[in-house]
């Protein structure tokens, strides 16, 4: 586990983002210097036009290959985690039963989480600044916390349904869990930065969903997931075959049911 988590590092932090500050912060204030020194009164639109080209250059060649590539090894890297977390914590994990289940639960899975995400950038663009800022942080504290979770959640054979539905009936617990990290990531204004942060941090938020167990206190169910569930479902009845729709089908109407 250490050892991936200094991967995670290393990779995130040590590689991807210093490489992008040096770049930003090192080698272009120096080469404008250079170019000054060399050229004398250098003209202020040749250098913005040569900035531009270098960090169009440097993210099409570095970052973007760089930042795609670690989000695949990335992801082995937390199921790793989670894993050795759990069977340290509760021994072996317990798998769902069926195939088709599986699949279900997976692609709607990922689903939900994407159109959430959408959901959490919609919300942001309330016109009242306080107000959307308390709406996207409340999302994204939700969904982080949901991240860590789910790796648990599935390893105990836990159904989509049923994870959606702790985290909606104990939000107040799950909003407090994911708070650091939403905050955290929400300060830089660069994607790739604030994406840097996440993975050298999110380890710690895996380890520590294995290690707690969510308080129960209900205030009231918070149905911020209902939209992008009842999306979701209609585009898995139209897109794909019966034997999934009916397990699709299932979980969407335990999650409408469960309270």
């Amino acid at each position: 586990m250490l050892q991936r988590i200094i991967q995670c590092c290393t990779l995130n932090g040590g590689i991807f983002c210093l490489s992008i500050v040096i770049f930003e912060y090192v080698i272009l204030p120096s080469l404008g210097y250079i170019m000054s020194f060399t050229f004398g009164n250098l003209n202020e639109n040749i250098w913005l036009w040569t900035r531009s080209l270098l960090s169009w250059t440097f993210g099409a060649v570095w970052v973007l290959p760089i930042f795609l590539l670690s989000k695949i090894i990335n992801s082995l890297w937390f199921q790793d985690i989670a894993d050795i977390a759990y069977k340290q914590k509760k021994g072996d994990p317990q798998q769902l039963t069926r195939i088709s289940k599986v699949i279900a639960d997976f692609s709607f899975s990922i689903v939900v989480q994407f159109l959430f995400l959408i959901q959490s950038y919609l919300v942001s663009m309330v016109p009242s600044t306080i107000f959307s800022n308390i709406l996207s942080i409340l999302h994204l504290s939700l969904l982080y916390s949901l991240y860590s979770f789910e790796y648990k959640w599935c390893n105990m054979g836990m159904e989509l349904n049923s994870r959606l539905s702790i985290i909606e009936n104990c939000w107040p617990y799950f909003l407090g869990f994911g708070l650091p990290l939403a905050v955290v990531t929400s300060l830089p204004e660069s994607y790739i930065i604030s994406g840097c942060l996440f993975s050298i941090l999110f380890p710690v938020f895996i380890i520590s969903a294995n290690e707690v167990s969510p308080s129960k206190i209900k205030i009231f169910r918070l149905k911020l997931f209902a939209p992008v569930l009842s999306i979701t479902s209609t585009i898995f009845n139209r897109s794909i075959g019966p034997s999934i729709k009916s397990s699709i089908s299932t979980a969407s109407k335990a999650q409408k049911m469960h309270k």
